[in-house]
């Protein structure tokens, strides 16, 4: 699996919306975030509540949420096991911010490239040519 660390960093490269972002599993635990560990833990435990309270109110589980409030918004998507949070200041492009949400989530469970192997044999040598000599090109 690609470094979680690796997906959030890019996605706070390509993402100037997101203000702080947590990928967390289904239980709740920190994969990685641009939090210190104690509140990236608290936000992660909170948007999985806030997850969990939409699943209990609604049909069927959620596979995405906002919740807006004036200071900012925070978004909750999940793929699989895995779920990331992000807040964002107030009037985001909510379809932009939901989409690179599922785009760090993808990146983050892809499978990591496998190293090319390396050679085992030595490479063969170049075969010498054969140069002519000043006096050979003359004739």
């Amino acid at each position: 699996m690609t470094e979680p660390k690796a997906a959030l960093d890019e996605l706070t490269q390509i993402s100037s919306q997101i203000d702080v972002a947590v990928l967390f599993d289904d239980k709740g635990k920190v994969l990685a975030s641009t939090l210190p560990d104690d509140r990236a833990a608290r936000f992660a435990a909170s948007a999985r509540a806030l997850f969990e309270e939409a699943q209990r109110s609604g049909e069927g589980e959620p596979m995405q949420l906002e919740a807006v409030t004036a200071a900012g918004s925070v978004f909750v998507v999940r793929e699989g096991k895995t779920l990331i949070a992000a807040s964002t200041s107030p009037e985001p492009t909510a379809g932009l911010v939901f989409y690179d949400l599922k785009s760090c989530l993808r990146e983050a469970g892809k499978p990591k490239p496998k190293p090319k192997p390396r050679a085992t044999t030595k490479a063969k040598p170049k075969p010498r040519t054969q140069t002519q000599s000043k006096n050979d090109a003359k004739s």
